[in-house]
């Protein structure tokens, strides 16, 4: 009787264990990470002799490929004092148009794991997990526990799932959003005086949060009857919003007063623009949609104005979407103004081309409305769907990388 009395409060407290929303959650991210491992161990063995990368390239070549060369960059030498310039006397592509905090916590991390490469993986690994853990809490008590689960698991095994394993600074940009998402669903605004400067100097964006924190309180204030505003509140969010606009314009004045030209920056972006639509002067807001439809539409032999008509009905279709579609108003304000803000923030500085899918990676809050549905078939179905697609886009970009659109 001693035995069976000792050894059922064990087996209650691993049962517990086992039934933890994190150990769950740690369970579904260990297994979308071997699946994605396997893609690209998949792709490297079938990359033809003529990929960007060559047939048998291993997992580290993969990790350290495409921009998070130049992150790798930055935590070895740091950014160029002297813009470099093309031929033709034009800022060419450096290191300006990255921030440094997902670079330098690399290389530090690196330093004591034996590799730049190392310390990014590590990163970005961690992150992604870390951002399935507050998806689920941002998620739980709108739609429920179970939704919220295969929210995660679409989540994680999303077609840019892949952010997660290479050297990008996608994954901990997207946590410090969803923390700062979460503090919006806590009236916890404290707290986005810490993770907003992070967030400025990760990755570009944050000048879509400033939206977000702006839409935010003018929400509060209309609805300040039906929940009690604090004049308090509205300072914090009103000094939150205030910083995050003052942080988005922060690093084109570091990076003008390193360099001595205050459009450092922006040409630094603008060289990457060049290459698909060639010189179209300075920056204009909204200007880029305009340019890629009448780059892709001609490439396509067609009409521009359809495509300006189709980007018409896209933008409205997708309002349409987020006011009401019953799906997406349960998960709440917060995570609906998110995605308004964001999506209007890429119409705004955007130049749509192959990075569009992995630009749309920070909208993850919305897999909480994919998750809604009920039927299993339908769950089966857009799971085998990330899947497919995330075999897609790794065998695209890393597997091939040989044509103008193989570029994540």
């Amino acid at each position: 009787m001693k035995q069976v009395a000792v050894g059922l409060p064990r087996c209650g407290a691993a049962a517990r264990l086992r039934d933890a929303p994190a150990v769950r959650i740690a369970a579904i991210y260990v297994a979308a990470r071997v699946i994605t491992t396997a893609f690209f161990l998949l792709g490297s063995a079938m990359a033809p002799a003529d990929s960007r990368f060559g047939p048998g390239a291993d997992l580290g070549t993969y990790l350290q490929a495409w921009d998070a060369q130049y992150y790798r960059r930055i935590a070895i030498e740091g950014y160029p004092v002297v813009l470099p310039l093309t031929d033709d006397g034009e800022v060419a592509q450096n290191a300006w148009a990255f921030m440094p905090l997902f670079a330098w916590a690399a290389g530090a991390l690196g330093a004591v794991l034996g590799g730049w490469g190392a310390g990014a993986g590590v990163i970005a690994l961690v992150s992604g997990y870390l951002c399935c853990l507050v998806l689920r809490r941002m998620l739980v008590e709108r739609i429920g526990e179970r939704a919220a689960m295969w929210a995660v698991a679409f989540f994680a095994a999303a077609p840019l799932a892949a952010m997660f394993q290479v050297g990008y600074a996608e994954a901990p940009f997207l946590l410090l959003i969803l923390l700062g998402i979460r503090c919006l669903q806590r009236r916890e605004y404290a707290w986005l005086f810490a993770i907003v400067p992070v967030m400025a100097f990760t990755r570009p964006g944050v000048l879509a949060f400033a939206l977000l924190l702006g839409l935010f309180g003018a929400w509060r204030w209309l609805c300040r009857r039906r929940e009690p505003l604090a004049r308090g509140e509205l300072i914090r969010l009103a000094g939150a919003a205030a910083l995050a606009v003052g942080l988005g314009f922060g690093w084109q004045l570091i990076a003008g007063a390193v360099t001595g030209r205050m459009d450092a920056y922006l040409e630094t972006e603008l060289s990457w623009r060049r290459l698909w639509v060639g010189d179209t002067g300075p920056f204009v807001p909204f200007e880029g949609w305009l340019l890629a439809i009448d780059y892709w539409f001609g490439q396509w032999g067609l009409d521009p104005a359809w495509g300006l008509a189709g980007l018409v009905v896209a933008v409205v279709g997708v309002g349409l979407v987020l006011a009401l579609d019953p799906r997406v108003p349960r998960l709440g304000v917060e995570a609906r103004l998110w995605a308004a803000s964001y999506l209007l923030y890429l119409l705004a500085v955007f130049l749509p081309q192959s990075s569009v899918f992995r630009l749309l990676f920070p909208l993850a809050p919305l897999w909480g409305a994919v998750a809604q549905p009920r039927s299993l078939a339908w769950r089966l179905g857009v799971l085998a769907a990330c899947l497919a697609g995330q075999w897609w886009w790794i065998w695209c970009m890393y597997g091939l990388g040989t044509e103008f659109w193989h570029i994540p």
